[in-house]
Formats: structure tokens, C-alpha cells, sequence
């Protein structure tokens, strides 16, 4: 096998966002005859940059290490590839895309995963520092050795100029809130540091067998769940009140939850018995509007409902690139009724560049 010098090599030569089905839609659109470069995003004639917080890629290096194969088809970033990346987001409006890994390392024991963390996180860093106007990431964690994790996040935070730590909602068959995890959450409030939760597949929550038969039911049904799930449990067992100071980010706009959410502050008071004492401290719907949330509920009526439950500011632009959700994020956001000049910039933009410190480093095109 080689070693991890070799695997950081090859890690340095490319990486990977992964699918090819963006690119086919924008050679389409050529082809068609649409735009290809989106106008300047203008908000009451001052130029906004825009920030999609919900971007995946792969680094070759580390799937190598971890015998996995990169899919769907890979987009290796670099020389042209890199150009039609750069060419989706301009279509698209996007000016600064945040970088995350999927975790698929969570069953593996602590030397291996030590290792395609370190590959992933420089090659994100190096990535990044060579690219800063266009790119920021989230760092890879081993979030199954709580305590590797937090040393990770903290390496990558303050050395390495990453953003903060994309996890799964769930650890191998464990929930966040487990108190083994705790390490982890101490160390990501003590730094400020952003938690991007992305649910895991259907099989690492043993929901498999529910989601056979026609459609797509594993993204279509579990992925909401299992983060609605994920967000439950940080609020019943209380780690959102051990850890107040947490700032996670919820993809997929928080799953179901935020659009049921007072049928949770109901719950306890219906079964009381099933509730401990005192936990979780406020109601449930109070700690909703403390997480943020990406922007992908596909319909204006959504994010405005989306909006009403959380608030505003709550809520960043996220495409899931380079699965084609969000075909016009941009105007996803500026065709919702009922939002400020202000709630529309900061949802563009202005919440991820303050919460990921992008103010002074990244600027928009053609400022």
C-alpha cells in the first residue's frame, strides 16, 4: 500500500466534484443558446456577493486510501475542468462556493481515517489558498474518535484557514447528541467554528429496507429525515443546552422538521412522562431559530414558510452542487415574496461571508 506521503501527492493533483450532470446541462444551455454568465447580482444598485454554503467534492487521494470509489462520475478540478466549474457558478451567480466532504470514513478504524483526513483538509486548504476569491471549505473530521475530531477541527480552523467541519447526521448507527461526541462539540463552540450537518445514506441509519421500490425515496424521503432526526435529538437531550454557543448549519433547509415544528414544543406537554425534567430547557421551536439552514426547499412558498419559522437570517444559499436542485438559487431567493432588500442580501451572502469570516479575504466578480 503506499504511504502518506504518496497519498498526499496524489491528493495534491486534483480535486473532485463529484458528478457530471452539471456540466451537461451547461454545454445544453450553450447549445440552446441561454446565458452562460449570469448579470452581476444588484440589490437596490449595490453589487452583492453571493456564497453557496452546500457544495460537495471528493479528493481522489483519500477515497484511494479508503477503497472507495469516487460517484458519480468525477469533476477533477484543475486546467479545464476547473474553468467549467468556474463557468457553472458564473452561470448560476455564484461567486463563492464552500467546499464539503460527504463522510464515508465513519466505519474506519483511527489510523486509516486519520490519514484521508489529513489528505482531504490539505488538499481543501491548498485548494482554497490557491483559489481564495472563488473557494472556501469545510474541514473532514473522525468525528467516530470524538477527541481526533476535535483536534482536527482545531488544526484546520486556526492553521490550515479552513471554515469549519462538515459532519454527517449521524456516526455509524449513533446519534450526535450522544455524550461521546461531546469533545467534539466543546472544541466547536470554544473556536466559533461552523458545524455543517449533511445526512449519511439510508443504510447507515437502517432505514434501508422503508425505501425500496420506484423513485428515489433514499434522497427524496431519508435525507430530510434523517436530519430532522439529527436536530431532534440535539434538542431533546439537551446538547444545544450544554453547548449554547454552537452554530450549526442544517442542509436540505433542516429536513422536515422546521416546517412541523410546534408539534414538537407540544409533544412534552402531551407526554409528559416520555420528557425528562428540565430538558430540553426552552421550547424546541426556540432552539430552531438558533441553527442556520441552507436555502434548498425549491419553491419560493417554502423558503418564505422557511423563513417565517426561523427567520431570515437564519438561512444561507446552498445548490447541493453538483446534484441539479438549484438550478437558479440566485433567483430562488429573489422571487420569494415577503423579503426585505436586507433579508435577501444576507441570504445571498452576507450571513455566510459573517459567519465564515469570508469579509476581508473574498470579493465579488467585477467589483
Amino acid at each position: 500500500m503506499p504511504d502518506r506521503r504518496e497519498f498526499l501527492k496524489e491528493a495534491a493533483a486534483g480535486l473532485v466534484f463529484v458528478g457530471c450532470r452539471p456540466l451537461a446541462a451547461l454545454a445544453q444551455s450553450r447549445a440552446d443558446g441561454r446565458r452562460t454568465t449570469h448579470a452581476p447580482i444588484e440589490i437596490r444598485g449595490r453589487r452583492i456577493r453571493t456564497v453557496d454554503i452546500h457544495a460537495h467534492c471528493a479528493v481522489p487521494g483519500a477515497a484511494a486510501l479508503l477503497e472507495q470509489q469516487v460517484s458519480p462520475a468525477a469533476l477533477v478540478l484543475g486546467g479545464e475542468p476547473l474553468s467549467e466549474r468556474l463557468a457553472h457558478m458564473d452561470a448560476q451567480g455564484i461567486d463563492i462556493a464552500v467546499l464539503s466532504i460527504n463522510p464515508n470514513w465513519y466505519a474506519t478504524g483511527r489510523d486509516i481515517a486519520s490519514q484521508a483526513i489529513t489528505i482531504q483538509n490539505e488538499a481543501l486548504a491548498e485548494f482554497c489558498a490557491t483559489h481564495a476569491d472563488r473557494f472556501a471549505a469545510f474541514a473532514s473530521v473522525a468525528l467516530q474518535f470524538p477527541d481526533l475530531a476535535a483536534e482536527q477541527l482545531e488544526h484546520a480552523v486556526t492553521r490550515m484557514g479552513l471554515r469549519g467541519a462538515a459532519i454527517g447526521g449521524s456516526v455509524a448507527g449513533q446519534e450526535l447528541a450522544d455524550p461521546t461526541f461531546h469533545p467534539f462539540w466543546a472544541k466547536a463552540e470554544e473556536l466559533g467554528a461552523v458545524v455543517f450537518i449533511h445526512p449519511q445514506g439510508s443504510a447507515a441509519g437502517g432505514f434501508s429496507n422503508r425505501l425500496r421500490g420506484n423513485g428515489p425515496l433514499s434522497v427524496m424521503l431519508w435525507n430530510p429525515i434523517e436530519t430532522s432526526v439529527a436536530l431532534t435529538h440535539l434538542i431533546f437531550e439537551g446538547t444545544l443546552d450544554r453547548f449554547p454557543g454552537l452554530k450549526i448549519c442544517a442542509a436540505h433547509g433542516g429536513g422536515y422538521l422546521p416546517s412541523y415544528m410546534n408539534r414538537s414544543d407540544e409533544s412534552c406537554q402531551v407526554f409528559p412522562e416520555q420528557c425528562k425534567p428540565g430538558v430540553p430547557r426552552l421550547h424546541p421551536t426556540e432552539y430552531l431559530k438558533r441553527l442556520y439552514y441552507d436555502s434548498l426547499v425549491f419553491t419560493p412558498e417554502g423558503l418564505r414558510h422557511l423563513a417565517a419559522e426561523v427567520g431570515a437570517s437564519q438561512i444561507m444559499m446552498g445548490t447541493d452542487y453538483p446534484y441539479p436542485w438549484a438550478r437558479e438559487p440566485v433567483e430562488h431567493i429573489l422571487a420569494t415574496a415577503g423579503l426585505s432588500d436586507v433579508e435577501r442580501e444576507a441570504m445571498l451572502g452576507g450571513t455566510a461571508a459573517a459567519l465564515l469570516h469570508l469579509s476581508g479575504e473574498n470579493r465579488a466578480r467585477n467589483e
